[in-house]
């Protein structure tokens, strides 16, 4: 196992995309095989060592950020099995940790199979995209990556390593689990007593609900519950066809309309993927695509999964309800092949890196939501976004996933007035949301960043049942200690 601790190292690992710049390490492990991770952590506590989990530095809520901790990297826990099919409508495929996402899709794609799960980033870890439960623009039909995780192995915080098969481990009636550990050890504990929102993304806390799966706690649980090593996921078929489409609207109501419609299945449309851009955003995306159709009050850019005898029928549906609602189809963009279809992605994906370049030249960073209301409430929350930023006159936009009622607002301040003006609006926003049944985080996770709002969501007693599950899979807190749940909840419990 490599051991650096040289400043040049280090630097590498006190960042993320979060604009966190605070952290600091004593140095960085990189295990080499699953065997080193779990060492490590056997001989935390004789050591007096914490440690802080490093994905591939995509995150955005300086999570992997160390405080002080020892980092475990995971890079070079990147094996890629072989496609092994189960029938002809599902495969598994075994990863290690630190393999990339784009490397776990490529695979299956090369054996005939699809992975659905789509975060934006494809260079982040499988590994990461797990402990975050990470969704994208295809969880419209397909859900979170929740969904195709059958295996785990998990090392933890103690030392022990744990295999954990989908239906292997699931809470009693009371909530319980009870997991056989070796030296004839039991681990024993209650899933969170909570609630979670009714919205179709959910990343902020631990999973809980009745007779849930000991699988899905470790899922999203940001590494503080223990150490993701390896997985096995489950892979569908291949779509035979994929039609694309960006469809330009006169205004945002007539583009609400378009959504409604769509996600309602209107005249047979199966969108497996809806995401919104704002007037605002199509005005920043016009730097690298003069050619947008001036006088655009939004756009949105949809997918649907076809077949070539179903393609034509596919095409005329969307065809026609972009004719009722207003929209010109003689000035969308369409793609029926793969290479059409990465053209009309890097639209999607040019978007950050042009507020990114914007910002470089503006003194303050940027404030962002990954807030989401219950599906139905989509238009209510693209209003909410909109009239706030109206009445402050900020410099904003709004863009993403609105089939899942997830929106990403980018305010973007010209000087520290309008940043502390931002940070305000935030909390108005995140009491709002909530109180309408939404969530803190719908995608990015909650990290460091955000621990003070997730009281907020749950409340102290909410918290509380965090912490209860954390201490009993990790009593020493050896593992990303400021993740999630703010450090004062532990030390009100020493």
């Amino acid at each position: 196992m490599i051991y650096k601790n040289d400043t040049l190292a280090i630097a590498g690992f006190l960042e993320d995309t979060s604009n966190l710049k605070s952290g600091w390490t004593q140095g960085i492990f990189f295990p080499e095989n699953v065997e080193e991770v779990a060492a490590l952590l056997f001989d935390a506590v004789a050591n007096g060592r914490h440690y802080t989990i490093a994905g591939n530095g995509t995150g955005t809520t300086g999570g992997r950020i160390p405080f002080g901790d020892h980092v475990i990297a995971m890079q070079r826990l990147d094996r890629i099995g072989e496609v092994q099919p189960l029938d002809s409508n599902r495969a598994l495929l075994h990863v290690q940790a630190g393999a990339m996402l784009q490397d776990v899709q490529s695979k299956a794609t090369s054996a005939g199979w699809f992975y659905p799960p789509d975060p934006t980033e494809k260079s982040c870890f499988i590994g990461s995209t797990i402990a975050n439960n990470s969704t994208g623009s295809r969880s419209l039909k397909y859900g979170s990556t929740r969904n195709f995780v059958q295996a785990l192995t998990v090392a933890l915080p103690q030392g022990d390593m744990l295999d954990i098969a989908r239906g292997r481990y699931l809470a009693d009636e009371n909530g319980c689990f009870s997991i056989a550990l070796p030296a004839e050890r039991t681990l024993s504990f209650r899933r969170p007593g909570y609630t979670m929102p009714a919205t179709s993304k959910h990343n902020a806390g631990y999973w809980s609900t009745p007779g849930m799966d000991l699988i899905d706690l470790f899922i999203g649980s940001e590494g503080t519950l223990g150490v993701i090593l390896e997985a096995d996921l489950l892979l569908i078929p291949a779509p035979e066809r994929v039609i694309a489409c960006l469809a330009w609207f006169p205004g945002e109501e007539k583009l609400l309309d378009f959504v409604r419609e769509a996600r309602a299945g209107s005249g047979g449309v199966k969108p497996r993927a809806l995401e919104l851009f704002d007037c605002r955003a199509l005005d920043f995306l016009r730097q690298s695509y003069p050619d947008i159709p001036e006088a655009t009050g939004g756009a949105i850019y949809f997918e649907e999964e076809s077949t070539g005898e179903d393609e034509e029928r596919c095409l005329q549906a969307w065809l026609e309800l972009m004719e009722r609602c207003g929209s010109p189809t003689g000035k969308s963009w369409a793609a029926f092949d793969s290479e059409g279809l990465a053209r009309l992605r890097e639209f999607r994906h040019r978007l950050p890196v042009l507020v990114n370049e914007w910002l470089s030249r503006q003194s303050e960073s940027k404030v962002s939501t990954d807030m989401a209301l219950p599906d139905e409430r989509f238009a209510d929350l693209f209003r909410l976004y909109r009239d706030h930023c109206s009445r402050e006159q900020f410099t904003w936009i709004i863009f993403g996933h609105i089939g899942n009622a997830h929106l990403h607002l980018n305010i973007l301040p010209r000087n520290h007035e309008e940043f502390d003006c931002a940070k305000a609006l935030y909390r108005q926003l995140v009491t709002e949301v909530l109180s309408m049944g939404g969530t803190l985080s719908a995608e990015h996770g909650i990290g460091k960043l955000k621990s003070e709002y997730l009281v907020q969501m749950y409340g102290k007693k909410g918290i509380m049942e965090m912490v209860r599950v954390k201490q009993a899979l990790d009593p020493y807190l050896v593992l990303n200690r400021g993740n999630l749940i703010p450090e004062s909840f532990y030390e009100s419990e020493t």
